[in-house]
């Protein structure tokens, strides 16, 4: 199963995509939220596709696709999570979880375009799988219990513009990672118990041309260790999102260019789904 949220920007209606029928979930929820997450809405999806009278389909060839989350409290990242791309940043592995945030208003849906920022000469892809929390974590006493407070996963692209988050920041990266649009998430959310989050391929293009291309099984921290991590250090509300990191391959390595206003990039993770984005200039 796959949750969606379908239409224009403010307006989405949320659906249950399985084997590629797309079914109205507008009479069990008004949106794919944190209320729905924490209120046990995705066994009540289950349980209503389940049952009869069958809830009604809907065509949803050619419509847009936003956020499969709606309004997330936080939007945690994990930075430097596989070697490689510490290696190629030019840096150590971590230790522990390198995090930063970007606000929840650069969230937008996974074909939504990408705009690169007024005088941007350095803006980046980075593909990463996201966990969705599904209810309240607080200080959770091992890395085990985590399990039970992720509500699914999603398609992520940290886009960060690596002049702002590295030369003109300070020290601290939200800079170059809160510019408008810079998180495009989707297409869909897929529930936890669907998701084996160790063992997902991980791809990107850049106008058709192989970027990334990798596997969460060389990811440092792993899911629940980061999620775990985290309740250490904050409450972690239903729909956050946490962008667990990203693999070798950006721009900032120096092999690929940076994106500019035109460029097509192209995002996927196996069995989450794809996601295509066109850069334009702010």
């Amino acid at each position: 199963m796959q949750l969606q949220r379908i239409g224009e920007s403010g307006s989405e209606r949320p659906v249950a995509v399985v084997d590629d029928v797309a079914y109205d979930i507008s009479s069990l929820t008004s949106d794919i939220d944190g209320a729905f997450l924490a209120g046990g809405g995705i066994a009540a999806v289950r349980a209503a596709l389940s049952a009869e009278p069958k809830l009604p389909t809907l065509d949803i060839a050619g419509q847009r696709i936003g956020a499969p989350v709606a309004r997330p409290h936080a939007v945690w990242c994990i930075g430097m999570n596989y070697a490689a791309h510490a290696a190629e940043s030019g840096a150590e592995p971590p230790k522990v979880p390198v995090l930063f945030f970007k606000t929840p208003n650069t969230v937008v849906g996974p074909n939504d375009d990408v705009l690169i920022p007024r005088g941007s000469v350095k803006t980046d892809w980075e593909v990463e799988l996201a966990i969705v929390i599904g209810k309240q974590a607080r200080y959770l006493e091992s890395v085990q219990d985590a399990w039970e407070y992720i509500a699914g996963y999603t398609v992520s692209n940290d886009v960060s513009e690596r002049a702002f988050q590295l030369e003109q920041s300070a020290g601290q990266w939200s800079k170059g990672k809160c510019c408008e649009t810079f998180n495009p998430l989707g297409p869909s959310l897929v529930p936890a118990d669907e998701v084996d989050p160790g063992a997902l391929r991980l791809t990107s293009t850049v106008n058709g041309e192989p970027r990334q291309d990798s596997s969460t099984a060389d990811m440092i921290f792993d899911v629940p260790t980061i999620v775990h991590h985290l309740s250490q250090y904050a409450v972690l509300e239903p729909g956050d999102v946490i962008n667990t990191g990203t693999p070798q391959g950006v721009a900032l390595s120096g092999r690929f260019p940076f994106l500019t206003a035109g460029d097509v990039m192209e995002v996927a993770i196996d069995g989450l789904g794809t996601a295509r984005q066109t850069c334009a200039q702010a």
